[in-house]
């Protein structure tokens, strides 16, 4: 079992370190209770290999709290579990800014100001910082590069890459919220006033070849995939997990679906992790 203790100062992006470490298949566990921690890996360990990776966040409440977090890092030793250490740092001005904007109080704040506070768990949390096996300094450091910089540390040979989502949609029913990208394709031909294509939907071949009849249809989907082929690697370099595509239409029936569907063929067929969503295909 491969397990990181994840800790650092208060304020400085533990919480979002272990939801970046759940893409990489680590089964994470935030604001774990010191003691508890050499039970739980037991527990784990009892499962046989269900919990090969985990994580768990120490996010120190109190002053007891700092003994009790070695106390537990020392048991874990005694007991034959192998950890490694990963401290989340940042400068002071960081943290104390990031406080005043979410206006939370600090742990170890006793009225001695915010500063006070964080210069006295910096000093309290020395003795873990220098048994840390990896140390990560989030000041000034975007979602995107904290992503990458975990994925280089603990992502074991694999090759991040970003998940891809066509979505149709009809505008009378409202632009999805999920969407990154949204392309209208109102422009195109309507087989909704073709009487025998009107109850059928862009799944079927006869709808497809009715979109896809014209010379501007088919230069859209060229132009189109080139976009969004030139895009990925962008979005992948800045951290990026997945990309939504929506595609909208009138009604979401037709049209949207239909170039939805030959988007995420064409994006399959050249290796790209795909999957395509149909969001009003049903609504009249």
């Amino acid at each position: 079992m491969e397990m990181l203790i994840i800790s650092g100062l208060s304020g400085a992006g533990k919480s979002r370190v272990a939801a970046a470490l759940e893409d990489l298949d680590f089964y994470c566990v935030d604001n774990m209770p010191a003691p508890l921690m050499p039970l739980f890996a037991e527990l784990c360990a009892a499962t046989r290999g269900r919990y090969e990776r985990v994580a768990l966040v120490s996010d120190i409440r109190s002053r007891d709290g700092f003994d009790q977090l070695f106390s537990a890092l020392d048991e874990l030793t005694n007991l034959g579990f192998a950890y490694k250490i990963l401290y989340v740092d940042a400068t002071v001005e960081t943290i104390v800014k990031r406080y005043k904007e979410t206006r939370r109080r600090h742990p170890m704040d006793e009225s001695g100001g915010l500063e006070s506070a964080v210069r006295r768990e910096i000093k309290a949390l020395e003795p873990v910082r220098r048994r840390a096996d990896y140390i990560i300094d989030t000041t000034g450091l975007t979602l995107g590069r904290l992503q990458r910089t975990l994925f280089r540390l603990f992502g074991a040979g694999q090759k991040q890459k970003l998940h891809l989502s066509f979505m149709s949609f009809g505008y009378k029913y409202g632009i999805p919220i999920e969407a990154d990208l949204v392309f209208d394709v109102r422009f195109l031909p309507n087989p909704f006033y073709v009487p025998e294509l009107t109850n059928k939907s862009g799944l079927e071949e006869e709808v497809s070849d009715y979109v896809f009849g014209s010379d501007v249809s088919r230069q859209f989907l060229t132009r189109l995939e080139e976009l969004v082929e030139f895009l990925l690697p962008n979005y992948e370099e800045e951290g990026k997990l997945t990309l939504t595509v929506c595609i909208g239409c009138t009604g979401g029936r037709h049209r949207s679906v239909a170039v939805s569907e030959a988007l995420a063929k064409y994006f399959n067929s050249i290796g790209q992790e795909t999957e395509c969503i149909h969001r009003d295909i049903n609504r009249q």
